[in-house]
């Protein structure tokens, strides 16, 4: 199997399948029965806002930050300055902001929250991308991903510069160590596996040198190499000698990536992309108001 074929299988995803969903929950949970705050403004009075970054970042969640402010009062406009996956620098002005007043007040945390969460996620790839670079390595996501957030996540990584692996359990295979002692083995796991008559490529992780050449005749089209260390990354790419895509997956640190992708391995999958999330700050200023 190509590893184009892998990226084909494992990237159809609809990013924006849960946008209303989740600008629902968060509206729900911030403003509730309503926003007591914000009485204290005039019902008729219009502002004027702008949306500031204060480091450098690369920007994500423009969708679900409109579609907040749609949910909250649809004359609200947003003018951006930046597309998703922009760089933008130290006190950049993302956007502008004109309506109601108290829509804008009230909008802002979850539109924020949007903006900072997701603007995190594609910052972080992009370092982690860099790393990479002048490589044939490729980065990948994992499901290690905020409940209810993973589709918007993903949408993330991407427009960081990474690259996505299966959405979930249902569009994709990875026959883990859990899996194969339930089968009674590697070739067993991928033999049950083919017998259901799946066109889905399937994955295999392998933990031995000794794996490899087992997953790759039972028929598997992608190992996955978890906790290998460099010198048996060499190996493993050496043993399978092009037949199906390597991923490597755990055992490494951020600085370890260059020598990761030395070894030969086609991807590498990272948990902390989407786990050990930082928002970038943001802040939201009315500057006009009448």
């Amino acid at each position: 199997m190509s590893s184009s074929r892998f990226d084909r299988a494992a990237t159809r995803i609809d990013y924006f399948a849960d946008l209303a969903e989740n600008v629902r929950l968060a509206m729900a949970e911030d403003l509730g029965s309503g926003d007591l705050t914000a009485a204290l403004i005039p019902a008729g009075r219009r502002a004027q806002a702008r949306v500031i970054v204060r480091e450098t970042a690369i920007m994500c969640g423009t969708r679900w930050f409109d579609a907040v402010y749609a949910a909250v009062d649809s004359s609200v406009q947003v003018r951006w300055q930046v597309e998703d996956g922009a760089k933008v620098e130290a006190d950049t002005v993302l956007c502008e902001l004109v309506g109601s007043a108290r829509a804008l007040v009230s909008g802002e945390r979850p539109a924020l929250n949007f903006l900072q969460s997701l603007s995190g996620t594609a910052t972080i790839t992009a370092r982690y991308v860099a790393q990479l670079a002048g490589t044939t390595t490729r980065l990948l996501d994992t499901r290690k991903t905020i409940p209810g957030l993973r589709r918007a996540q993903k949408y993330a990584v991407k427009c960081g510069g990474g690259h996505n692996h299966r959405a979930g359990l249902y569009d994709g295979i990875l026959i883990k160590e859990n899996h194969i002692s339930a089968a009674g083995g590697v070739t067993a796991a991928v033999s049950a596996l083919r017998a259901t008559g799946t066109r889905v490529p399937i994955e295999v992780e392998v933990e031995t040198l000794a794996q490899i050449e087992e997953a790759i005749a039972a028929g598997a089209d992608m190992l996955l190499l978890d906790n290998f260390g460099l010198a048996d990354m060499r190996r493993a790419v050496t043993l399978a000698a092009g037949r199906v895509p390597l991923e490597a997956s755990g055992g490494f640190d951020f600085d370890d990536l260059p020598a990761v992708a030395a070894t030969g391995v086609d991807y590498v999958s990272v948990g902390a992309l989407t786990k050990h999330l930082r928002a970038v700050d943001l802040s939201m200023r009315i500057s006009e108001i009448n």
